[in-house]
């Protein structure tokens, strides 16, 4: 299965001497390493004998090594990134040399901003997006492309035969392996194997100071509060922790690649600071493994089902433009009035505010946020997302999109 990052690391190969991938375990980062051409040499910090070999003297290996070597779990070997930016300023012009890859990002974050500022691009890669398993020509192009609007949209198919595979992908989510096994025994020990890896092995390595015990109970409720507003009071009281103690196991998550955190969107970018965040477990496979939810017919009837299916069509969209290389910010949208719209896109010169709703029919009573929005901060446009067999416009500058046209 070719992945969408694919074109994207050709294209950053060809513009900056290296190239950072960061994305959770199992994401398939070492996959996509396996599909570079046979010159590059591809060394695994994880196994004993590459980190070995590179650690005795990370400054003569890239000497003797100084261009198509790609390094897999590179935040491992902290002092690795002082000697890549010797290595790269030896052949400053030079592009293309060099790839490393993380699993989690807090400590490979900070050795790219220390060591390699403006020698390093870098690709956020996240499990199997939607539009990487039904490829095809879709309507995502809208949300991605400036110049297209989402108003044209109107005479493209809307794919209504694939509603079932949807509903396939939200359930089991899109970490590679067990999605491409299709077994539902496999499924859960490789779940239950994925948490308990982040958990003692991850965390452990990059937090040594961490109460493992607190940090568990934090995971499983993290699925209780996916797809809410913050409130890191009562999250500090259910585990027991000061309020500045839940806001760190949330940045944790959030660094790690596990949870995303939506900031508010407001005009003035200082409140955004200020207002409840947002957030929600990235791969909804793993919020549904956590919920206990064991079938597609106990999470239509679960209590998180519309938490569940609006997080999963936000990460689709953000994993689109991650894929893509499009700069953009993503938002919830609250005012005082308590009007929300559940995804506001911001790229320069555009704001595309989009509500989500799993319903097959919209109530244009239920748009009263999304018309709000657009009046307060002149959109030309706004979208909503839903389970339809058609897109079609709702109002003159509306338009309903079924999830499966994406």
């Amino acid at each position: 299965m070719k992945r969408k990052y694919q074109e994207l690391l050709e294209e950053l190969l060809s513009l900056f001497p290296c190239v950072a991938i960061l994305g959770p375990r199992q994401c398939g980062k070492t996959t996509l390493l396996g599909m570079l051409p046979d010159r590059w040499k591809r060394y695994d910090l994880e196994r004993m004998d590459d980190r070995s070999f590179i650690a005795e003297d990370p400054d003569l290996f890239f000497r003797l090594n100084n261009r198509f070597v790609a390094i897999d779990e590179a935040q491992v070997m902290p002092n690795l990134f002082p000697a890549l930016r010797v290595a790269i300023d030896a052949e400053r012009e030079s592009v293309g040399r060099f790839i490393v890859t993380g699993s989690s990002s807090p400590e490979i974050v900070k050795a790219i901003s220390e060591s390699l500022a403006g020698r390093i691009a870098v690709i956020e890669m996240a499990p199997l997006a939607w539009k990487e398993i039904e490829t095809g020509e879709g309507a995502m192009s809208a949300l991605l492309d400036d110049r297209i609007s989402p108003m044209d949209l109107q005479d493209k198919p809307a794919h209504a035969d694939r509603i079932q595979r949807v509903h396939q992908y939200w359930m089991h989510g899109g970490y590679p392996e067990p999605w491409l096994r299709k077994q539902d025994r496999f499924r859960s020990l490789w779940m239950d194997n994925y948490v308990q890896t982040y958990l003692q092995r991850d965390i452990v390595a990059l937090f040594p100071g961490l109460n493992r015990e607190k940090f568990r109970l934090f995971i499983q409720a993290m699925s209780g509060i996916s797809g809410q507003i913050i409130n890191y009071a009562n999250l500090a009281s259910t585990l027991g922790v000061s309020g500045h103690t839940a806001r760190d196991y949330l940045e944790i998550a959030h660094h790690t690649f596990i949870w995303r955190t939506l900031p508010a969107f407001t005009p003035q970018s200082i409140k955004r600071i200020i207002k409840h965040p947002k957030g929600y477990i990235r791969d909804s496979g793993l919020l549904h493994f956590l919920l206990k939810i064991n079938g597609i017919d106990a999470l239509l009837s679960h209590p998180m089902k519309g938490a569940s299916w609006e997080s999963m069509v936000i990460e689709e969209i953000i994993r689109n433009h991650k894929a893509a290389g499009i700069p953009a910010d993503f938002f919830h949208y609250r005012s005082n009035g308590g009007a929300e719209v559940d995804l506001v896109i911001e790229r320069p010169g555009r704001i595309l505010p989009v509500e989500i709703k799993h319903a097959q029919t919209i109530d244009r009573r239920e748009l009263r946020g999304l018309k709000e929005f657009i009046k307060d901060y002149s959109c030309p446009t706004g979208v909503v997302i839903y389970n339809g067999e058609k897109i079609q416009p709702l109002t003159e500058n509306i338009i309903a999109i079924p999830f499966t046209a994406l």
